[in-house]
């Protein structure tokens, strides 16, 4: 999503600012109603989006945002962006396990259903079963470009809400799994910085049976053509390291990405900043992750 640099150093230059605008903005959430335009409720939910390193100004996105989904019921933007919310909420910012779990549940069913009432994608499947496993598939092999991020953030909210499940109930997904990314590698395999790829590099980790050298060279792909992006690396630590048991390379990338200036790429602060903290509590658990 292309945001307003300006906002993002604004939010990272002077955070005693940051923190008391988040006090005071409060009040207002209470204050909107049935009868606030729709172009308020965007504006406002923007200016805490582009302060979602804080918790509480991530929430109080959700908030808004989920107010104009019930004005508007089929804005695709906005479902795309509360699901993408409901990703960062779990990843970088839940440590309670089932709540994750939730997190990435509703952040995955909001963008499924993005996805499959989407105008462009009913019009060319205006008979499908959605509740049909095989017609599901079939069609989401052929599913429109306009459907993209519905089907990206789908994806990557269903791999790290079946990160922690079943290792049955993650067989039972795959399919499912290969098939929206796929899609995703057809359409733009360098979306959200080589997104695609680092999905992979997560899935071939994670599922029994499966070569865990792909999801090195699934991870490499993705690393070698965004390396501003610290994402890429944590998650290359964080699943293909500790899957390895390559407990020397995890504590190396990590401490990488943390002594990494974000200065460099401040059109990336906002993701970097909360991927280096992850990276911090990953390695103040690195020795149960290894046990």
């Amino acid at each position: 999503m292309n945001l307003n640099l300006n906002l993002k150093l604004l939010c990272f230059s002077i955070s005693v600012i940051v923190f008391s605008f988040f006090n005071c903005a409060g009040k207002s959430i209470e204050k909107i109603n049935d009868n606030t335009d729709i172009n308020d409720l965007t504006n406002k939910s923007i200016e805490y989006w582009n302060q979602r390193t804080n918790p509480d100004a991530l929430k109080k996105a959700e908030i808004l945002i989920s107010q104009i989904i019930e004005k508007q019921p089929g804005n695709f933007e906005s479902s795309i962006l509360l699901g993408k919310i409901k990703y960062i909420q779990g990843y970088f910012f839940e440590n309670n396990l089932e709540e994750r779990k939730i997190l990435f549940s509703e952040g995955s069913e909001i963008c499924k259903n993005a996805v499959l009432t989407h105008p462009d994608f009913y019009n060319m499947f205006p008979n499908f079963d959605k509740n049909n496993t095989d017609q599901l598939l079939d069609v989401l092999n052929k599913a429109p470009k306009s459907t993209l991020p519905g089907l990206y953030w789908w994806g990557q909210n269903l791999i790290l809400y079946l990160n922690d499940k079943p290792v049955i109930e993650r067989l039972n997904n795959r399919e499912l799994m290969e098939q929206i990314m796929h899609r995703v590698v057809a359409l733009d395999p360098g979306y959200d910085f080589s997104g695609p790829f680092r999905f992979f590099g997560i899935l071939y980790s994670r599922i029994p049976g499966l070569d865990l050298s792909k999801s090195n060279t699934y991870f490499g792909k993705a690393i070698k053509a965004n390396p501003q992006f610290l994402g890429n690396k944590l998650m290359f630590a964080e699943f293909y390291h500790q899957k390895a048991g390559n407990k020397e390379k995890f504590n190396y990338i990590l401490n990488e990405i943390l002594n990494r200036n974000l200065t460099k790429h401040p059109e990336l602060m906002a993701e970097n900043f909360l991927i280096q903290k992850k990276a911090q509590t990953l390695l103040d658990n690195e020795s149960s992750l290894f046990e």
